[in-house]
């Protein structure tokens, strides 16, 4: 491998935190009936630190953005890496569910912030042309933390304690924080516009328009996948230990696709890459409606599920930052923010219609849901590249910023 495509050890240490990041954020599910029954609040409650975990992320990212739009980014990187530490800490020593609530909050500002940043800055520490493998690299950490973290992190959890695994993540972070001071690179501040500068992104048409797409795309997987665990066993009939296994084989699958994503993006264009994404996507999800009764068919199609559905983030955030720089480029932090935003709004537009059919007795019918989604994805993905002109494989010219030192 020629030097110029190597993958700077910066983009690495963002890999770690996104480690980190990854473990905190979907942790919470596996050990949730052991925090209700500790704080002694009901199942549903405890459920909030799920939900509001995802809504301070969604509103508190892009506000962080903009407020610290102009601080270098190497030592903001490692502000939110320590903030982080101390969300997690706090929330290891809660003993309340107000304390706990109070210590997610803390880690989801800094988990959103720390993605919006780190992806423009793994972006500008990558070759030209490049950028979304660089994002997929950074993206694999929490990809890395579905797989390994979350289910040890449960299983020691469970039986040692819902608080260790907090405690392992501070940890984690600890980590984080030296890995990124020595390796993140000091980069020149680009230029941020003054707040209504950067406001104005929200009324530009084409950051709205990748915004779409990434609410669609991204939301579509999870109409099905929030009740996937009683698909396979209510539906499919799979018993509770063969579920927790599939879910595995999604958990890699998301790995290898976060990492093709990237390649594919990167060698294709974005455009192009997530356009055949989401096609895919709605092949796999309507195979998975009609399947649902065969076991045989599962782990075939979790495992195309979970490439597809991560594949195409890598591609989400480096069309963002494409689409920033065209239309925002005094704003182009504040825009990958509002893409932060976006995952997370999908990931909630995809569960509220889940919840919906699940609640009307039709959760077979989740899946279609999600095709839905993916289509209507394809929409506003054809309007932005008729709008913009995008070619094939393009990087923007702000991200191209020097590897070196200054």
């Amino acid at each position: 491998m020629s030097q110029d495509r190597r993958t700077h050890p910066g983009v690495w240490a963002l890999a770690v935190t996104a480690f980190a990041i990854g473990v905190a954020e979907f942790i919470v599910v596996g050990i949730l009936p052991s925090i209700a029954l500790d704080l002694g609040v009901s199942l549903s409650r405890a459920g909030g630190l799920v939900g509001l975990y995802a809504l301070a992320l969604a509103i508190g990212t892009p506000v962080v953005v903009l407020a610290l739009a102009r601080w270098p980014r190497k030592p903001l990187l490692l502000v939110l890496v320590a903030l982080f530490l101390a969300g997690n800490l706090l929330s290891a020593l809660s003993t309340s569910y107000a304390a706990l609530l109070a210590g997610r909050i803390v880690t989801a500002v800094a988990h959103g912030s720390f993605f919006a940043i780190g992806a423009t800055v793994a972006a500008r520490l990558a070759p030209r042309g490049q950028a979304s493998r660089a994002i997929a690299v950074m993206f694999a950490g929490l990809t890395v933390a579905m797989v390994v973290g979350v289910p040890l992190g449960s299983l020691v959890g469970n039986g040692l304690g819902w608080r260790l695994p907090f405690f392992a993540v501070a940890a984690l972070a600890a980590i984080a924080l030296v890995v990124t001071a020595r390796w993140v690179p000091v980069l020149p501040v680009q230029a941020a516009g003054p707040v209504g500068t950067q406001l104005a992104a929200l009324g530009r048409p084409a950051i709205i328009a990748m915004m779409g797409i990434t609410i669609f795309g991204f939301g579509a997987s999870f109409t099905a996948f929030t009740f996937i665990t009683p698909i396979l066993t209510d539906v499919t009939g799979f018993p509770t230990h063969a579920a927790s296994l599939l879910l595995v084989v999604f958990g890699a699958a998301t790995l290898v696709g976060n990492m093709a994503g990237g390649r594919w993006a990167a060698t294709l264009g974005w455009p192009l890459a997530l356009r055949r994404m989401l096609l895919g996507l709605s092949f796999v999800l309507v195979a998975l409606a009609l399947a649902l009764p065969c076991k045989a068919a599962m782990a075939p199609l979790l495992f195309m599920w979970g490439v597809l559905a991560f594949g195409m983030s890598p591609g989400f955030q480096a069309g963002m930052l494409e689409t920033a720089q065209r239309w925002t480029p005094r704003a182009v932090d504040f825009a990958s923010a509002l893409n932060i935003s976006a995952f997370n709004l999908g990931i909630t537009l995809g569960e509220t219609l889940g919840s919906a059919l699940v609640a009307c007795d039709q959760m077979v019918m989740t899946p279609w849901a999600g095709v839905v989604l993916a289509a209507m994805a394809q929409l506003p993905l054809a309007w932005l590249v008729r709008r913009s002109g995008f070619g094939t494989i393009s990087r923007p010219a702000e991200l191209k910023g020097s590897r070196s030192e200054s």
